[in-house]
């Protein structure tokens, strides 16, 4: 089978979902998926409009289907779906009842090995029950903490003939990968549906999928470990709070330094007001990169000035925050060094030597351990847990790459409000 780029449409919208599609049929996508939020969202209108839309492509139904095999594959099918999806990790009878449901009506079924455990036999076993396709599907959740998918790809391409899909995470860098680990079926949804430009992301990936190259992309990869830095120098604070849930955010904490960006591990420090002897101790402890951060009490007098930050910039720190006062503020700005705090006062305090370093804090209504990420621009300060980093900036650039796609939507003619629907989506009682 020549390998196909299936398009996820994972919208909750159907004007947007049509749209998106529209430009990516133009780009060469083969096969059509109304995703599970829009079916949810839409129900089989979706499938229906899809199938007017473009009578010439694959229209797949992901309906996860987990019960009423049958029923929920029959609908599908008389909607215009030409493939349906069960999940795998439920009922045997519901699985072959969608397969037996299939060839009554003329759909094929694709079984989604999502969280499928012994994945090697269950595969055999659905490829024995007459599935016509199997997906190895890597969850959102699981992409956020940068899952490898192909491993898993390559294990089930052993023991079936089968065609297989592949989704989760998939973009013009690794499409070459996905089909030399097996794959016959690229989904791919937010390399596409975010994009400012799905027509010509999706010729990329189809490039990428024929000449067998990876086309680097800035966008829709997902990082761990040291590299999760490069996601959070990219994305901007309001960004990593939309991921953290609307939290994270120092509360009170402002910028005294515009146009600069802060990226760094916590180097924590407590301090009574006014008192700046561990501050400055701390500018020699610690590491470069490091973001020193500073419970001085909310109050003045000041513990930060223009020849601490001399010391921090010359040790390459990162930036600094301090839940107190900071003074020389024309000065700090001079050096274009990253300064975060609460106050400013001309008054500085006296080293008395009060304090420790490298605890736990709370400040700005957020704890803030050692370790844990400091991200600062002209928004304000957010903390992430040093333990959920991975998955908070990936999370962050998720919400970035949305954003791209509403405001190419706004920027066409739309508002905010129209492109989202908002009143549609507004709580009834």
């Amino acid at each position: 089978m020549k390998p196909v780029i299936q398009l996820a449409l994972d919208f909750t919208e159907l004007r947007r979902a049509l749209r998106v599609a529209e430009e990516a049929v133009e780009g060469g996508v083969d096969w059509l998926e109304a995703g599970t939020p829009l079916i949810k969202s839409e129900g089989m209108e979706a499938v229906r409009k899809l199938r007017d839309k473009f009578p010439d492509k694959v229209i797949v139904a992901d309906m996860k289907t987990a019960d009423t095999g049958r029923l929920e594959v029959e609908i599908a099918a008389k909607s215009g779906a030409d493939v349906v999806c069960v999940l795998g990790n439920v009922a045997e009878s519901t699985v072959r009842e969608c397969i037996e449901a299939g060839k009554n009506y003329g759909a094929k079924i694709m079984v989604d090995l999502l969280e499928v455990e012994d994945l090697r036999k269950k595969a055999k076993d659905f490829e024995e029950w007459g599935a016509d396709y199997l997906c190895i599907h890597t969850p959102i959740d699981a992409q956020m903490r940068g899952e490898d998918p192909f491993q898993k790809l390559r294990e089930v391409r052993e023991k079936v003939r089968l065609p297989l899909a592949i989704a989760g995470g998939i973009t013009s860098e690794n499409a070459s990968q996905a089909v030399s680990s097996g794959a016959n079926i690229i989904i791919v949804g937010g390399f596409i549906i975010k994009s400012p430009d799905p027509k010509k992301s999706t010729r990329d990936l189809k490039r990428a999928i024929d000449r067998r190259i990876s086309i680097p992309t800035t966008l829709y990869k997902r990082l761990t470990g040291e590299k999760v830095r490069e996601i959070l120098e990219r994305v901007s604070t309001p960004n990593i709070s939309d991921a953290l849930h609307r939290r994270g955010a120092l509360t009170g904490i402002k910028p005294f330094v515009e146009g600069v960006k802060m990226v760094g591990r916590a180097f924590t420090v407590k301090t009574y007001p006014g008192d700046w002897a561990k501050p400055v101790e701390a500018i020699d402890k610690a590491e470069k990169g490091d973001v020193l951060v500073i419970d001085a009490g909310g109050r003045g007098p000041a513990v930060w000035g223009e020849l601490a930050t001399w010391s921090a910039k010359n040790r390459g720190l990162a930036g600094v925050v301090v839940d107190g006062a900071i003074r020389d503020v024309p000065e700090i700005r001079k050096l274009n060094f990253p300064a975060f705090a609460r106050l400013v006062t001309p008054q500085a305090g006296e080293p008395k030597g009060f304090g420790e370093m490298g605890i736990p804090l709370r400040i700005g209504g957020e704890m803030v351990e050692p370790g844990d990420w400091i991200v600062g621009d002209e928004d304000g300060v957010v903390v992430i847990p040093w333990r959920k980093v991975d998955e908070i900036a990936n999370r962050a650039m998720d919400v970035l790459e949305r954003e791209n796609r509403i405001r190419k939507e706004i920027q066409e003619g739309g508002t905010l409000s129209s492109v989202m629907e908002l009143l549609r989506w507004e709580k009834k009682r």
